[in-house]
């Protein structure tokens, strides 16, 4: 008996443990951001923020050209997810349905690109920018973050058209569809979990580079968010009520996307991942 109420306890137990330890940071993170600044620096941790100010999101968004920053991260972001969703359509159902030489090749390769490290490639990359004169351009960033995101989405929506049954769309095709109508009025509308999977995993990827948008534009009206959070650490110290309540408006994007997908995402990406 003992036994098994240890057995149906521990589980819940260590679930707990663990939503407090990633919780945590993220409350201690906008409860900083409402703290006075003589609440931050106190010896004695202030839990719970008693007087609640705005200041320092005053401060934060008061930065100079902070809503360039702002508009730069979401054309950058959004457009190298819509790219990168383009075409992994293509490339994905290629993988699913077609047989031809070297595919499994072609998908380890896939699986050897998500794997590799994008920042040992910077210089490369800043070589290839500055050659083609497009250094403090948006263009390069977004191809650049398009490619990162690439390969995870082919792999991901590949195991969703592998699970949607031929017939289905073969018996769309004896109606009279081509093999393009085919897949948008019968596959496209079945992959709308892997969809919403794989544009979150891009938006998160995208939305949090930094070095590459350090390293590639230097001036101001081609920079993104990630540098302006970095803005507020300075040879006098750091500011951590500006800097709590930057990484707060900075994470909202995010949070707001996974509430609105985070059903169709979790089942996205574990059927994306044992399917195909």
């Amino acid at each position: 008996m003992k036994r098994s109420l240890f057995g149906r306890l521990w589980p819940n137990v260590t679930a707990v443990v663990l939503f407090i330890g990633f919780v945590f940071p993220v409350y201690w993170m906008f409860a900083t951001a409402f703290k006075p600044t003589g609440d931050i620096i106190s010896e004695d941790p202030v839990w719970f923020p008693t007087d609640i100010t705005f200041e320092h999101f005053k401060r934060a968004t008061g930065v100079d050209h902070f809503w360039t920053y702002v508009t730069n991260s979401l054309i950058v972001t959004l457009c190298a997810v819509v790219l990168a969703l383009v075409i992994a359509l293509a490339g994905s159902f290629a993988l699913a349905r077609m047989r031809f030489k070297g595919r499994r090749g072609f998908v380890i390769g896939f699986m050897l690109a998500q794997m590799a490290p994008w920042e040992v490639m910077i210089i490369a990359m800043y070589m290839i920018v500055r050659d083609a004169s497009m250094l403090n351009s948006l263009v390069p960033l977004t191809v650049f973050y398009m490619m990162m995101i690439l390969p995870f989405t082919i792999l991901t929506l590949r195991g969703f058209v592998a699970a949607v049954p031929r017939e289905l769309e073969e018996a769309a095709m004896v109606d009279g569809c081509t093999r393009a109508q085919a897949f948008r009025k019968v596959i496209l509308p079945l992959l709308a979990p892997g969809l919403m999977s794989t544009s979150l995993f891009g938006f998160i990827t995208a939305w949090n580079e930094f070095p590459l948008v350090l390293v590639l534009n230097k001036e101001t009206e081609a920079q993104t968010l990630p540098l302006w959070l970095s803005s507020f650490q300075t040879a006098f110290g750091n500011d951590w009520g500006a800097t709590m309540a930057a990484s707060s408006l900075f994470a909202i994007p995010i949070l707001i996307l996974f509430v609105f997908l985070q059903r169709r995402a979790v089942s996205g990406l574990t059927a994306g991942a044992v399917k195909g």
